[in-house]
């Protein structure tokens, strides 16, 4: 029977839909997604049932429609957008965040704003499943203000071009639904969808992947919803499936609105990261990541934490097309950090 929402209560999606088993089951209309997401946002459903739903969906591998639709609903349900003067990339990385290797966006972000691109960056604070070192934790070290009502955080990146957007403060129904996440003990759909909150109304995203196929399953999520509003996307092989590209051998997947999705790769060492993954990886990853973000600013710094926000930099530069190639990029991020830019942009970052 119909109640306030429509006709498909979560029991009854789980029993006829979707919970049939990995190889049975079926996918959600964008109607029945839709409804299911609501119910989820209003804490509506049973804890049993919605952890039996998202495991379900966990299962069976939820579509790009039905992501759509989950995005939908956040962007009208609880998503609160602060849009800035500036255009800015928007990098909206796993929120449970990094456990083993330097976290090197916050560096990589500021680097490229003094070079010219603005850059939003969003987390929350040990979301579930891993609770481990996101944005707001580096920030934290640094010293830079981090619980931000939205519009500070856009009034932040039009003084400096670079901001960050605080995940209770611009999508705090989303954040409600910690509780329930943490109980679940593994990632779930809302995973997915939260990195594409785009608090900024971004025109240019910046996301990563560990395989090219979820790659393709962002771009056709940000193609079917109504309300994401990219019209850019570069993604690449992250590690941890953060936005810090990965040593060696990397596809990068870029999609341009109204066009195909195409992919290339980069080989990094020849970008200067010419290393292996394990040399990325630190003992703190907060306290450390501030500690190599001050470092390399200051110019201090010449090894393979460098190089590696260098590219970082760099990507996030041609994802906005203010270059035409990484080569480009990387003279620009070394431009401003030998002229002191980039380590003035973080001083003024931290009186905000």
């Amino acid at each position: 029977m119909a109640d306030d929402y429509g006709e498909w209560p979560l029991k009854r999606l789980n029993t006829e839909v979707v919970a049939s088993g990995p190889k049975s089951a079926s996918d959600m209309d964008h109607g029945q997604a839709r409804e299911a997401f609501q119910r989820i946002l209003d804490l509506n459903p049973d804890p049993t049932t919605l952890g039996a739903f998202w495991l379900a969906n966990r299962w069976k591998k939820n579509t790009p429609e039905e992501l759509a639709a989950f995005v939908d609903v956040m962007y009208e349900e609880s998503r609160i957008a602060a849009e800035p003067d500036a255009d800015p990339v928007d990098c909206g990385a796993n929120y449970d965040g990094k456990a083993r290797s330097a976290l090197l966006g916050v560096a990589a972000g500021i680097v490229a704003a003094a070079a010219g691109t603005p850059v939003v960056v969003h987390s929350g604070d040990r979301v579930p499943s891993q609770k481990e070192v996101a944005y707001k934790h580096v920030l934290d070290e640094l010293g830079v203000k981090t619980e931000l009502e939205p519009e500070e955080s856009a009034t932040m990146v039009d003084e400096h071009g670079f901001g960050f957007y605080y995940q209770p403060s611009f999508n705090p129904v989303v954040d409600a639904l910690w509780d329930r996440r943490d109980n679940m003990g593994v990632r779930t759909f809302v995973n997915t969808v939260e990195t594409l909150a785009n608090p900024a109304n971004a025109d240019v995203h910046l996301g990563s992947f560990y395989h090219l196929a979820f790659a393709e399953k962002m771009v056709e999520t940000v193609r079917e919803s109504e309300h994401a509003g990219f019209e850019r996307v570069l993604m690449f092989q992250g590690m941890e499936g953060y936005d810090d590209v990965r040593p060696g051998s990397t596809t990068v997947a870029e999609w341009d609105e109204g066009a195909d999705m195409e992919d290339f790769t980069v080989e990094t060492p020849e970008y200067g990261m010419d290393f292996e993954t394990e040399d990325l990886h630190v003992d703190d990853v907060a306290a450390d990541s501030a500690e190599i973000t001050l470092d390399v600013l200051s110019g201090e710094r010449h090894d393979q934490f460098r190089d590696a926000v260098l590219v970082n930099a760099a990507l996030r530069m041609y994802a906005r097309g203010d270059v035409a190639s990484l080569d480009d990029g990387i003279d620009e991020a070394e431009s401003v950090i030998s002229d002191g830019s980039a380590e003035h942009l973080l001083a003024d970052l931290c009186a905000f």
